[in-house]
């Protein structure tokens, strides 16, 4: 992603648009993202015409070019608010096609053993972090990234614990990079393991870093995959609360440390994706609407994968260190075993 240097200086940025949403803060990389998305279609379309069918979705297509844009020029950091934007703020109207039946066969037995997940990720990842030679610091960022929500987590522990703005940007530049290994790895595991619809979308929701991710990650199974691997994700963020509670509550009083505010709890945009969702389910949101908001879903999609693919940088693995990136890479491992585990023990079908 982006050095210390620039790190102190784009998350200002990131702040203040995230609080203004002041059009011409967002629009430079709004239109990115667009052109990006745009590409994606054309390229898809372009597939269609030559072959009869298209062998790389345009969700795929836009993480890829995002990727491919990001790692080969140096973006101003003027793009920066409108990327953080489409990658988060847009996923709030993509709730409305979520409805939560799904999932509700499940029911408490899948709420309790995603926070036993969680619980045991976070120690795991600590664990494997200090056993790499990695500082306490850096490991609990590792650890957050890992078994929340990537980006979001990290952001919100950091300055509760008093992290350092080098072990963010490591911690950062990991979570893209993996999280994106992780959404093209995903579907091959799907297969290899012979995963049910139902039980993909829990896998996927496990182990995913991001909701956009979980979206990619899930497309090509379908629609049950889908909803199913979006709300798993989103109960998973939800420990996000609870677990920055407990890291104030070790580090406040520390020096470095910050007490903990509600900003810190939950990433805002969940909340509106979940309000969505919520709305959705209970039938609120007018049936005439529904086509329409639809329609409008699967293009904020392929967007936010754009702002997805433009929010990673591969030349930032050079940056982070081998043994940062082996411990986040070996904690996701372990993740992804422990998902197939709860899977089993839950008989989840």
């Amino acid at each position: 992603m982006w050095d210390s240097a620039v790190l102190r200086k784009v998350l200002p940025m990131i702040v203040s648009a995230s609080r203004s949403l002041s059009l011409p803060a967002v629009l430079p990389g709004l239109v990115l993202c667009a052109a990006v998305t745009l590409s994606a279609y054309l390229i898809e379309q372009l597939q269609m015409m030559i072959f009869g069918s298209h062998w790389i979705e345009s969700l795929v297509l836009a993480i890829l070019m995002g990727i491919t844009v990001r790692s080969s020029i140096c973006l101003p950091p003027t793009f920066i608010p409108g990327i953080q934007f489409a990658a988060k703020t847009l996923l709030e109207m993509l709730g409305a096609s979520l409805s939560t039946a799904a999932i509700r066969q499940a029911g408490l037995p899948l709420v309790g053993g995603i926070a036993v997940l969680v619980a045991l990720s976070l120690v795991g990842s600590f664990v494997i972090g200090r056993l790499f030679g990695l500082s306490a610091s850096l490991a609990t960022l590792v650890a957050c990234g890992n078994s929340i929500c990537g980006n979001s987590a990290i952001a919100a522990a950091a300055p509760v614990i008093g992290a350092k703005p080098d072990d963010i940007a490591a911690s950062i530049a990991f979570t893209a990079v993996l999280g994106i290994g992780a959404v093209l790895t995903l579907p091959l595991l799907h297969l290899l393991f012979g995963l049910s619809a139902m039980q993909y979308g829990v896998f996927a929701g496990l182990t995913a870093y991001a909701v956009p991710q979980v979206l990619a990650a899930t497309a090509s199974a379908g629609v049950v995959s889908t909803q199913v691997g979006t709300l798993v994700k989103l109960i998973r963020v939800m420990m996000l609360g609870p677990v920055i509670l407990v890291l104030g509550a070790v580090h406040g009083r520390r020096p470095g440390g910050s007490p903990v505010n509600l900003r810190h709890l939950l990433p805002w945009f969940i909340l509106g994706f979940a309000a969505m969702a919520t709305l959705r389910s209970l039938d609120a949101i007018p049936a005439p609407l529904l086509p329409g908001m639809a329609a409008v879903s699967a293009a904020f999609t392929v967007t936010a994968m754009a702002a997805l693919g433009l929010s990673v940088d591969v030349r930032s693995v050079a940056h982070t260190g081998g043994r940062v990136f082996a411990a986040a890479a070996l904690s996701l491992l372990a993740l992804g075993a422990l998902g197939l585990c709860l899977i089993g023990l839950l008989n989840i079908v």
